[in-house]
């Protein structure tokens, strides 16, 4: 599988989703790959969150706890009409546990990093140890980040097309802030890149690398500095899944009463659709997450009841816009009882 991450304006919360994809891997018992060419590998490692896995139970009642006093509060601002209406479900997914609990106040032991094994690629340090590439059609650096992907993937037994020789494992392939400048490439900084295909081409060729392996692989792109639209849409297509996170940093949403529940907007561009002409499209596409004392958690963005005045009807309009924006994107989610929590 193939994933994409648009970061963020600040990078904050898309690199938390990608820790969590790391941190799934530890916990699981994978192989890891992490390249970067702004942080070291081992520094992203140490940055991990720490696993819940006899806590969970306890972290989902504090978190439920803090919740219901919240509402309790709120509760005397809404009108009497309110009251009896049922509750909007809030949570995107199944009551069905699927994978692990992670508290963000904490960072994963160092045991629990040295049970599995890790293959870092760190780029300053790669392009000062290895000889120039030319027979590649792309930029020095993408062409040295697929040999490393596809040496490792071979030399540790993660190609499907050969014969297991060991016990079957999963490479995690994490590549962060893929197309930004620190790559070599000038697609953020130039609305006419010098080499406009090269960050495609290295898509194309790692789609392939995953295809035939046992791997699954998350990128991040800095979406939001690409001056060229056309670039993104490639990228889209290239991938297997497209999430796109918008956060309240630094906007007027960040004090617009409408959105005081919620840090950002979570924008599903694509789903996977492996052996199938289209994706299956739910009407549960209007998603904001939210960062509480322990937990990142995505839930369905929904217009709260006036509880004031002060809420003009531009954030009325611009909720409603926002909601209307979200319904273009396509996913597949069902409705349970729980939060999409990490």
């Amino acid at each position: 599988t193939f994933v994409s991450t648009e970061e963020d304006k600040y990078n904050l919360y898309s690199n938390l989703l990608f820790k969590y994809f790391l941190a799934e891997g530890v916990v699981s018992g994978h192989d890891l790959f992490v390249a970067s060419a702004k942080a070291h590998p081992d520094n992203i490692l140490k940055e991990l969150p720490a696993p819940l896995l006899g806590d969970t139970h306890k972290t989902e009642m504090e978190e439920t706890t803090a919740v219901k006093s919240e509402d309790s509060q709120d509760s005397m601002k809404i009108a009497w009409r309110y009251q009896n209406l049922p509750k909007m479900e809030a949570s995107p997914t199944t009551s069905t546990k699927f994978g692990h609990y992670y508290d963000v106040s904490k960072t994963m032991s160092p045991e629990q990093l040295q049970s599995i094994k890790c293959h870092s690629f760190y780029l300053p340090e790669e392009l000062s140890s290895q000889p120039k590439i030319k027979t590649w059609p792309m930029n020095r650096a993408y062409a040295r980040l697929l040999q490393s992907i596809q040496s490792v993937i071979c030399q540790e037994g993660f190609d499907g097309s050969d014969r297991q020789k060991k016990q079957k494992n999963i490479l995690r392939i994490g590549i962060q802030s893929l197309g930004s400048l620190l790559w070599g490439d000038d697609l953020c900084s130039s609305d006419t890149p010098k080499d406009i295909h090269s960050l495609t081409k290295f898509l194309y060729v790692l789609r392939g690398l995953l295809r035939k392996s046992l791997s699954a692989c998350i990128i991040t792109v800095p979406a939001h500095l690409i001056q060229n639209k056309a670039i993104m849409e490639r990228v889209t297509n290239l991938s297997d899944m497209v999430v796109g996170l918008e956060s309240f940093i630094g906007s007027e949403r960040e004090t617009n009463p409408l959105y005081k529940d919620y840090h950002g907007l979570v924008h599903v561009h694509q789903i996977p659709r492996l052996n199938s002409l289209m994706c299956d499209v739910s009407d549960t596409k209007d998603l904001a997450f939210r960062l509480k004392r322990k937990l990142f958690t995505i839930e369905r963005l929904h217009l709260p009841p006036d509880l004031s005045d002060t809420v003009s009807r531009a954030s009325k309009q611009d909720l409603a816009d926002s909601a209307k924006l979200l319904s273009s994107g396509c996913g597949a989610m069902a409705v349970g009882k729980k939060h999409l929590d990490f």
